[in-house]
């Protein structure tokens, strides 16, 4: 079985792409949304959460788990993964390498905007991958605060939710017009894509760009759910100790959609509803303390 982690609901687009790509496994997801959002918490408290949460979805049986947030991949990571884990027991990963990975071959300027949170702009955890894959990138960061709060509220299809996009992306481009590439560093945003696209196709700044060059945005679900499918290949005991815990979720339907179990820490009522705006799908939701 393999665990999925998120401080709130934005890794259910993680989620969603990965079990289509690996629909062999069980999965479970543990939203924090009590204590959500990451985005604007201290190195120590996220590192905290974040371990609670793994170690709860390792004593569930999960010996895979992957940190669907760019905040805790961010800030806590690293840590548990040199300092709380057996790495014969238990493998945790992020969704920070396989994003910057493609970079390179995508963007023509080698100049990079990051779309993030205020806590994984402050721990520049992007700028640090990204100049490990090539150092003469120029890399910008933005932060956009409001984002995660129109998503989670439900506002980010209405037309208030236009302000805060055009803001966030127009202090980013003016701060480098030759950015070809944005990365989309949490994994709320993609609820927003339309939203961002509609506004760089209109964009003026790009007239700057490299001749015939367009906006590459780089949302995460996919890269990350093709890279777990390589990391799998790649680590074929994994794998096998992920599947042999097919089929151990609770053998109660109303609780399980397609291989998934969903877990919260705040209301299971109010997360089985927000959670369809993710996955387009109803969902039965539990109540867990961490």
């Amino acid at each position: 079985m393999i665990g999925i982690f998120d401080s709130g609901y934005g890794g259910l687009t993680i989620l969603n792409h990965i079990r289509q790509h690996l629909p062999q496994y069980d999965y479970l997801y543990l939203g924090d949304n009590a204590r959500a959002p990451y985005g604007t918490r201290s190195f120590d408290v996220i590192y905290e959460y974040t371990l609670q949460a793994v170690n709860y979805l390792h004593q569930q049986g999960c010996n895979l788990i992957i940190l669907a947030c760019n905040t805790a991949s961010a800030k806590a990571l690293r840590t548990i993964q040199q300092r709380d884990i057996n790495p014969d027991e238990l493998r945790v990963l992020g969704v920070i390498r396989p994003t910057v990975e493609v970079v390179p071959q995508r963007t023509r300027t080698k100049h990079i905007g990051v779309l993030a949170t205020p806590g994984t702009v402050a721990s520049e955890s992007y700028v640090i991958e990204l100049l490990k894959q090539d150092p003469t990138l120029t890399i910008t960061q933005q932060a956009c605060p409001m984002w995660v709060p129109l998503i989670e509220s439900g506002e980010h299809l209405g037309d208030g939710a236009n302000y805060f996009v055009e803001k966030y992306l127009t202090e980013l481009l003016t701060r480098d017009p030759l950015i070809d590439t944005i990365i989309l560093g949490c994994t709320h945003y993609p609820l927003l894509q339309p939203k961002i696209e509609a506004f760089l196709e209109k964009y003026e700044h790009t007239k700057l760009l490299i001749q015939n060059s367009k906006f590459k945005i780089i949302s995460q679900g996919e890269i990350v759910a093709r890279s777990l499918a390589d990391y799998l290949h790649r680590h074929p005991d994994i794998a096998e100790r992920a599947l042999k815990n097919r089929h151990a979720l609770e053998d109660n339907s109303k609780f399980i959609i397609h291989n998934s179990k969903f877990l919260t820490t705040e209301s299971a009522t109010k997360f089985s509803e927000s959670a369809s705006l993710f996955l387009s799908e109803p969902i039965t939701a539990r109540h867990i303390e961490l």
